[in-house]
């Protein structure tokens, strides 16, 4: 992620209008939507526990062709249709704590009255121009098609029920008259090409105001600026803003047959949010207030990498070319995978916002996506065992047990009295931690933030049970109450920090303390001299877990990846180059019964080759020997790279003697020979140095694998 922080001393003090990318009104919500709305509502949250002045608004997006013939189809009027869905949405968001200011809907007064002012603008300034267009029309429908209406073979490759702009399966794009016996996907009718007159903005004017727009703009991931600027460099073409009827939508002015198309009147549904949220009741004064409370604040758009072209190409272009400010910042994240593939309904991984809701904690999977999210457009996993690893392993043993044993303790001991802090030292390191954390937020970092918290958490942990209240109490009472004043402290440091990922948590800790408000600025009160309230149980372990995911599917992950694996310590004997491959190794290595060799990619990494003598590393020993470049290998040594690729360390385990196994508790070694592409399904990964597998670390003679340099990434 950018050094660069999203905010500046110039605009600190503005307010934040931050928004999430809208729903489409055609469907329910996934668990991938709720990846932005999580990450979104966690910013949203910390900006307001900071005290900052922040608001957050959405709506869903509820125009266009599909919306018009889902609901034709299912015999409701548009109108009706869309009520059916914003009711479930909201339902969905409020089921995970998504704390808008403003959900509203873009077929609403507000967004008429933004949509046809923008366009009256941009007509105003001569960037909007109509011409001729040849287009496919479904004479049985009497109607003309969308690009994703028509359907054929791909002109590219020859696949066959190919959409009319893009082949999924090469990825080519073209016009639909370009595609090969094309059908409506609405009547099955062969289509025709027809001629029709639509309307143009003129986004070919924009590109230098685009490009200084996109450099200026600090707060961007560098990924992203480098992407958008490319796309510039290529050329950008004017943009088709209108639709012909029938179509669900905003009429153009004084044109009956023609609509604006929904990318022009869905994200101005962000402005009539806002208007909603104003709720002045005159309505002229509400939107005139949104318009300049949105020129006046910082705006931030979260959005997924599938739409940055709409949101930073056509969407700031529309506003500079209006007259409105275009957004400050964008946050791009990637998208949602499930058991390390992409969501699909045939293989079971397509998990609807609703069922997971209805079978475990909807806190559980904001943690897990905050302690997965950073500034990056890095897709996520959701693996089921990792999560129930993570959320048993973290937030219940260490956090969740850390409040109830220290609070309880104080309960039936000390009459739930706490008396002064004993060491000012550790809390003062807790509050410098807290301020990392802040920082961590305000970056969009989020993993990075509930690392520094569950540092804090392990510290009190290792601070209580360091301190054995239970053997302490017997020799000094006095002593043990500071003691656990002190963990009392931390706690209530915890409940502030978990605010933004945990609102419902951090409540009933605070609760718990006697606390009526948790905001940043108590952060370095103390918590003396007082009672606290009864201790109870908020989060207890996952036992079984069935989130909509094939359990068959599960066990034969498992099998089929890390379950197939024999890991041991091997130590290096003597490393030398290979003298047909610039970058290969080999490397002999003892593995206490046998020695073998190795060829590894490792030159680029390890110039000099003597650092890696002595070394005792984990190798694959199950794996099918290959033959490369004429140098047989016999196994595979495992090492940790980073995200970027940029550095690569060996893994190692100093005090395990060669031969020795390393395991994951509950996964037994493998013994039969496995293919390559069997070792690539077994799922590892550096988490804060650990080396992992769903949760659990690597070890050998029971002490965990650890790595030097890198400290997040995966291993190979």
């Amino acid at each position: 992620m950018t050094d660069e922080k999203p905010h500046t001393k110039a605009n600190e003090e503005k307010p934040i209008l931050i928004t999430s990318a809208l729903p489409y009104a055609n469907g329910p919500l996934h668990l991938g939507h709720m990846v932005e709305y999580i990450q979104t509502d966690i910013y949203s949250r910390y900006l307001k526990l900071k005290g900052r002045t922040a608001v957050y608004v959405c709506a869903d997006d509820t125009h266009g062709t599909p919306i018009e013939v889902n609901a034709k189809k299912q015999g409701k009027t548009p109108e009706a249709f869309i009520k059916e869905w914003y009711k479930s949405h909201k339902k969905d968001m409020d089921s995970y704590l998504i704390n808008h200011d403003s959900f509203y809907t873009t077929h609403s007064d507000e967004s008429k009255h933004f949509t046809e002012k923008i366009f009256k603008l941009l007509l105003e300034k001569d960037l909007i121009y109509t011409k001729e267009m040849e287009l496919m029309y479904d004479p049985a429908e009497k109607r003309f098609l969308p690009d994703r209406y028509v359907k054929g073979i791909c002109p590219k490759c020859g696949a066959a029920d190919q959409y009319g702009d893009v082949c999924e399966k090469c990825g080519s794009t073209y016009n639909p008259t370009e595609l090969l016996e094309p059908y409506s996907a609405i009547s099955g009718e062969t289509p025709v090409r027809k001629m029709s007159e639509h309307y143009f903005f003129k986004l070919s004017k924009f590109s230098d105001k685009l490009k200084t727009y996109i450099k200026d703009n600090k707060g961007l991931q560098p990924e992203i600026r480098n992407q958008i600027l490319g796309w510039i460099k290529t050329g950008l073409e004017d943009w088709c803003i209108s639709r012909d009827g029938p179509y669900f939508g905003f009429n153009i002015p004084g044109r009956k047959d023609k609509f604006f198309y929904v990318w022009l009147d869905a994200p101005i549904g962000y402005i009539a949010s806002l208007s909603n949220y104003i709720g002045d009741k005159d309505f002229k004064k509400r939107t005139q207030k949104a318009e300049k409370f949105w020129n006046d604040s910082e705006v931030v758009h979260f959005i997924g990498k599938d739409i940055v072209y709409f949101h930073l190409l056509f969407w700031p272009a529309v506003l500079m070319g209006s007259g409105f400010k275009p957004a400050d910042n964008v946050v791009v994240h990637g998208f949602l995978n499930v058991n390390g593939e992409k969501m699909s309904k045939s293989r079971g991984t397509f998990i609807m916002a609703s069922d997971f809701f209805e079978k475990t904690k909807p806190e559980f999977l904001r943690y897990y996506f905050a302690s997965s999210l950073t500034h990056s457009m890095t897709d996520l996993d959701l693996d089921v065992g990792n999560f129930k690893a993570k959320i048993n392993n973290e937030l219940v043993a260490n956090v969740a047990n850390f409040v109830y044993r220290t609070l309880s303790f104080t309960n039936k001991n000390f009459e739930s009295k706490v008396s002064t802090v004993r060491d000012e030292r550790l809390i003062e390191s807790c509050i410098k931690k807290a301020e990392l954390t802040g920082k961590a937020f305000e970056e969009f970092n989020y993993r990075e933030a509930v690392r520094l918290i569950m540092d804090i958490s392990a510290s009190g942990n290792k601070y209580f049970q360091d301190n054995a209240p239970w053997e302490l109490i017997k020799e000094n009472k006095e002593e043990t109450q500071k003691v656990l004043t002190d963990c009392v402290n931390m706690i209530k440091i915890l409940a502030i920090l978990f605010k933004p990922v945990l609102p419902e948590f951090s409540e009933k800790v605070a609760k718990q303390l006697g606390l009526k408000d948790l905001n940043w600025n108590s952060l370095s009160d103390r918590l003396e001299n007082k009672k606290i309230g009864k201790a109870e149980i908020i989060f207890r372990k996952i036992e079984d877990l069935n989130i909509g995911v094939s359990e068959k599917m599960v066990q034969e992950s498992k099998v089929d990846g890390f379950g197939k694996l024999n890991l041991k310590v091997a130590k290096i004997l003597d490393v030398r180059e290979h003298n047909k491959a610039d970058k290969l190794l080999l490397v002999n290595i003892d593995l206490g019964d046998e020695k073998r060799q190795l060829v590894a990619g490792l030159k680029p990494y390890y110039p000099d080759t003597s650092v890696l003598v002595g070394k005792h590393i984990i190798c694959v020993t199950n794996l099918e020997h290959a033959n490369l470049r004429g140098e047989m290998s016999q196994g595979m040594m495992l090492a940790a790279e980073t995200k970027d690729g940029k550095t690569v360390e060996v893994l190692e385990a100093p005090g395990a003697k060669p031969g020795t196994q390393v395991v994951v508790d509950g996964i037994k070694p493998h013994v039969a020979v496995i293919k390559f592409d069997e070792f690539l399904k077994a799922k590892m990964y550096v988490d804060n140095h650990g080396v992992m597998h769903e949760g659990k670390a690597l070890t050998a003679n029971g002490k965990e694998i650890k790595t030097k340099v890198v400290k997040d990434g995966s291993v190979r």
